[in-house]
């Protein structure tokens, strides 16, 4: 039976990669709006990539600390369904992605998250929780030990330093509802190895 296990390819920017993603099974591909980001795509680069998407996989816009209305702009002239924000946003922000009717993911540090309270957790009222590493896209893991005394109440999703060779050892230890992987399937800063693509998914799924 598959591993329901959620699994999003981030950072993508060629059709090779995104056709990598999808056959290889991925539930999820992401593309970088974040400025100054390596992987950082146009909106119109980014439509002509969703369009190769199949219906069931989804397509996640990232964005950090940029203006909301630049955001849901940008969002919707990419074609995405989803929009995850990668920075200090405000829970209105939130609010306005789910109310122009994007699926919205909250990306933020494991140490952020786990310094918060409950209240404030829910306070974002996200679809979706991404734990990251404290630079997000540098292919780093961060110290799991918090979040194995405090795990998250609800499905929450591992990112951070994941390769194909650690990421079945850490969702067996962490047990998360998905992964998100970047840098770490990439042949060099900001460039998609279309191999790594698949042996990342075969791994997370086995």
């Amino acid at each position: 039976m598959p591993s329901p296990l959620w699994i999003k390819i981030c950072g993508l920017s060629t059709p090779a990669s995104v056709d990598a993603a999808v056959d290889a099974g991925a539930d999820a591909v992401g593309f970088v709006f974040a400025s100054g980001s390596p992987r950082e795509v146009t909106p119109e680069v980014a439509r002509s990539l969703v369009e190769r998407v199949p219906a069931g996989v989804g397509a996640v816009g990232v964005f950090r600390d940029q203006p909301v209305d630049v955001v849901l702009r940008t969002a919707s002239a990419a074609g995405v369904s989803t929009v995850q924000f990668h920075g200090h946003e405000h829970p209105a922000d939130f609010e306005r992605a789910r109310a122009a009717g994007f699926g919205v993911i909250r990306a933020t540090t494991a140490e952020r998250w786990l310094g918060e309270s409950d209240a404030e957790h829910d306070e974002f009222g996200a679809h979706r929780l991404l734990l990251d590493a404290p630079d997000p896209g540098a292919g780093a893991t961060f110290d799991s030990a918090g979040l194995l005394e405090t795990p998250p109440r609800g499905p929450w999703v591992l990112a951070g330093g994941l390769r194909p060779d650690n990421v079945a050892r850490l969702v067996a230890m962490l047990r998360p509802a998905g992964v998100d992987v970047s840098s770490g399937v990439e042949s060099s800063r900001g460039v998609k190895d279309v191999d790594a693509i698949r042996r990342f998914v075969a791994a997370a799924r086995g």
